[in-house]
């Protein structure tokens, strides 16, 4: 399957989560403090390249009955001028009930609250493997039900 790259997109930061190569375990990487548009899709694009991912998978903010709201429509325009810039694939994923796990996922690794510079750092990354993990697992899924037909 090669690498996928995740990517949860936030006003001041953008976290990113990276696949293992077999594409099975999504693990948060780094984030991204918001610049200007062309400056994060650079960066981006540039860890994308240096992981030799094979894919990007951007978390869509739906609103809770589905729709398209503001905070969607704005990561779907950011989405588009990225696409505009690579040839890697880019897909969407309902990212409506990441936040309660990441940030669930996030209590429960111990981060202390000392620290919060770091724990942003952990929590916005840690929602993209969030969105990532919920994608590989689906994929795999669908895989296993081509294999049993």
């Amino acid at each position: 399957m090669g690498r996928t790259l995740g990517i949860d997109v936030g006003d001041r930061r953008i976290g990113l989560a990276l696949s293992d190569s077999g594409g099975i375990l999504a693990s948060p990487l780094t984030i991204i403090e918001h610049t200007t548009e062309p400056a994060d899709i650079e960066a981006i694009l540039k860890i994308a390249q240096e992981r030799e991912a094979e894919r990007i998978i951007v978390g869509l903010p739906r609103l809770m009955n589905g729709d398209i709201g503001p905070q969607a429509q704005k990561v779907q325009a950011f989405t588009e001028v990225m696409r505009s810039h690579t040839q890697i694939p880019i897909e969407y994923r309902d990212e409506r009930l990441t936040t309660v796990t990441a940030q669930r996922l996030h209590q429960e690794s111990g981060f202390k609250k000392k620290n919060r510079n770091n724990r942003n750092i952990r929590y916005d990354a840690m929602a993209a493997a969030v969105i990532l993990q919920d994608y590989l697992e689906e994929m795999a899924a669908n895989k296993q039900r081509e294999n049993k037909l």
